[in-house]
């Protein structure tokens, strides 16, 4: 162990990590060779459907009231401190953005949910613990890489309220948030900065929809693979459109 390794050995060592690396992308991509062989199939629902998958939840939310509370916390408290660092770098006309994209990454935040939902489904005993069981998941490495592109949308959105308030309100910063909030609601280019913005913000937040909806927790339940659950949730969104609309 003390000995000082060569450089052949060093990067023969390199390369066998790389292509591990390599290899465990690819399988979070394709997933399980057995589920590969027929992709999920996606039935009608109806909007009265809805109905019973919010009771659904509600009733686990009554039998891990205090744990869910917990959980819940976390994701607020992420969203206040980014807000206040949003205040410390003088960047007023990004907080609604910041605040309403927030709402882009919580498919990713909301996985230790699922994970409780799954496990109380199938009749375990399960504790707020369970919620981070989800990194020993067969899928977990295709569950990082879309938390990871939420969180490039997510970072897409702001760059575009960016560009969409330098060309109404900008480009220069507001001077307080009284005289920000009086330009964008009194104000021609505030109005078009608002409309603009929630337009592009329903774009960003239908892509969101669309390859999430049922992404995460068809991974939780399934070693599918990351394009299949993206496809299988597109599919889902096509098929069903007024009930994931009301969704």
């Amino acid at each position: 162990m003390d000995a000082i390794r060569n450089p052949a050995e060093w990067g023969w060592d390199q390369l066998r990590a790389t292509a591990h690396t390599i290899a465990s992308v690819g399988r979070a991509m394709r997933g399980a060779p057995e589920s590969r062989a027929a992709k999920p199939m996606v039935r009608r629902i109806q909007v009265a459907d809805l109905k019973d998958v919010l009771a659904r939840g509600f009733s686990d939310f009554g039998a891990y009231r205090t744990d869910v509370i917990f959980l819940c916390i976390i994701y607020p408290v992420t969203g206040l401190v980014l807000a206040r660092l949003m205040f410390g770098y003088d960047m007023l006309p990004l907080l609604f953005p910041l605040a309403s994209g927030f709402a882009l990454i919580g498919p990713a935040a909301a996985v230790g949910l699922y994970e409780m939902s799954r496990r109380r489904e199938r009749g375990e005993i399960i504790s707020w613990a369970a919620a981070f069981s989800v990194i020993r998941s067969p899928s977990f490495g295709a569950i990082f890489i879309l938390g990871l592109l939420l969180l490039t949308i997510f970072l897409l959105w702001l760059v575009a309220a960016a560009i969409i308030y330098d060309n109404t309100l900008g480009p220069e910063s507001p001077t307080s948030l009284a005289v920000f909030a009086r330009d964008a609601l009194t104000t021609r280019e505030g109005q078009m900065m608002i409309a603009i913005g929630v337009g592009v913000g329903f774009l960003f937040a239908l892509l969101v929809l669309m390859i999430s909806v049922v992404s995460f927790p068809l991974l939780l339940d399934r070693d599918v693979g990351l394009l299949t659950a993206i496809g299988t949730s597109i599919r889902a969104v096509v098929r069903n459109p007024g009930p994931m609309a009301a969704w």
